[in-house]
């Protein structure tokens, strides 16, 4: 008989396809991580990858806006290595590291705003959330924060409460953490305008929470997870307005709209207002854990000595892997990259619009684009049902897509923007074809 480490060994070298690897996946690993297609990698380059059965795919998920650099970009990969042979951690809290610092100057420098900012470095999206709101707490002296119906924040308790989205990421999970609320996001394609969304808020104020108990607001510039909709110049507008007459914060949430997906490093460089903080992670490092708080210098540095940080809260490798990063960026021109890219998308999609009735609406800022179904072509009553066999289809042909949405019928687009127009045209063929296929 063989022992229980020598049957693992063998079924690691004896599994060869993505049926056998998920049903030991599925013995291993509990059923709450999903998956979104069931394939297994084997390698990658840019914006394609081959699965442990040698099939080629175009990657249209980007990890979920995390390659907007592509799959194993040459200058990080050598960044990497030669960290590697430096040293791999020290905590940062215990023994500092240049590239920290490097790094911190950097993306200080790219937050919009005047005036003094400072950087926190961590780990993860979840995680920046949850400093920027201890941080924002810190500076203002109270609990309250406003969130948006629709937007998502991460999977820890905290960032749990702020998402406005209950399945599957809220459900079961309660309680969520008190003087969280949610006030409406403003989306004119289903009938909530700025001056509903603003309102809203005003009712918070009325019923909820008193504005003098409230440390800050915060807004996804684009939703990620709830459909790619995009935050309104007059509603940013609008809540720093609110913010400034209340001494409220402004939070932008840049985790998936960051690292440059929609044609600035920022997103928020495109409003008219700037925030006071801003929390950013995914694209950063190429693929290598890190994340950000960027904000105003004076209340970044409420909390006092010790108050924030984390064991691997800033690596030496995923600093050395962002700064290679925004060096790729300016050498290969990402961001103007990403507006041209963004147009060649939105011209693909509208051409399937044209053919395909169940199409209400193609949107997207930079790179960051999407379509929506709707049964019959209603966008009141969204169809995740064709969105699904769309997804499935064009998997099965090749092509990889993500769904999202509060209602999971929006089908949306983060390939990596260092991808050719070729291979983005290719792409946008196979998803045609899957239309035609199950539509």
């Amino acid at each position: 008989m063989h022992s229980e480490p020598d049957l693992m060994t063998s079924l690691v070298k004896t599994a060869s396809t993505n049926a056998e690897l998920m049903a030991r996946r599925r013995a291993a690993v509990p059923r709450g991580v999903g998956q979104a297609h069931e394939i297994f990698i084997a390698r990658a380059e840019n914006a394609e990858f081959w699965d442990v059965e040698g099939k080629r795919y175009i990657d249209f998920a980007g990890g979920i806006a995390v390659l907007n650099t592509g799959h194993c970009h040459p200058r990080i990969i050598e960044a990497v290595k030669a960290q590697l042979d430096l040293y791999t951690h020290t905590c940062f809290q215990v023994v500092a590291y240049e590239p920290y610092v490097e790094l911190a100057e950097r993306l200080a420098a790219l937050a919009p705003g005047e005036g003094a900012k400072k950087t926190l470095l961590l780990s993860t999206g979840a995680e920046a959330v949850e400093n920027a709101v201890k941080i924002a707490r810190s500076y203002t002296k109270r609990p309250g924060v406003i969130a948006f119906t629709g937007g998502y924040h991460g999977r820890t308790v905290m960032t749990l409460g702020l998402t406005g989205k209950v399945a599957p990421y809220k459900t079961g999970f309660g309680p969520f953490p008190g003087e969280v609320f949610h006030a409406l996001f403003p989306n004119p394609l289903h009938g909530i305008s700025v001056e509903d969304a603003l309102a809203s808020v005003a009712l918070l104020f009325k019923n909820d929470i008193e504005p003098e108990r409230v440390a800050a607001f915060i807004v996804e510039p684009v939703q990620g997870e709830g459909g790619f909709y995009e935050a309104p110049a007059a509603f940013v507008a609008g809540l720093r307005e609110l913010a400034d007459q209340h001494g409220i914060l402004l939070i932008a949430d840049e985790v998936q709209t960051g690292a440059g997906r929609t044609g600035t490093w920022f997103a928020c460089e495109q409003w008219p207002v700037a925030p006071d903080l801003i929390t950013s992670a995914k694209s950063m490092a190429g693929g290598f854990p890190i994340s950000a708080v960027i904000g105003r210098a004076d209340v970044m540095d409420a909390p006092g000595p010790g108050g924030l940080g984390g064991t691997y809260a800033g690596s030496p490798i995923g600093c050395a892997a962002a700064l290679a990063v925004l060096e790729v960026f300016e050498q290969e021109q990402l961001l103007q990259r990403s507006q041209a890219l963004g147009e060649r998308l939105r011209a693909g999609l509208r051409a399937i619009a044209a053919k395909v009735p169940a199409v209400v609406d193609v949107r997207g800022l930079g790179a960051m684009v999407a379509l929506e179904l709707g049964k019959d072509g209603d966008v009141h009553q969204p169809d995740a049902d064709l969105t699904g066999r769309v997804v499935r289809e064009a998997a099965r042909r090749g092509l990889v897509l993500l769904s999202c949405g509060s209602y999971g019928n929006v089908i949306r687009i983060l390939v990596p923007l260092t991808a050719s127009d070729a291979l983005i045209d290719e792409g946008l063929q196979v998803l045609a074809d899957s239309f035609a296929a199950v539509a």
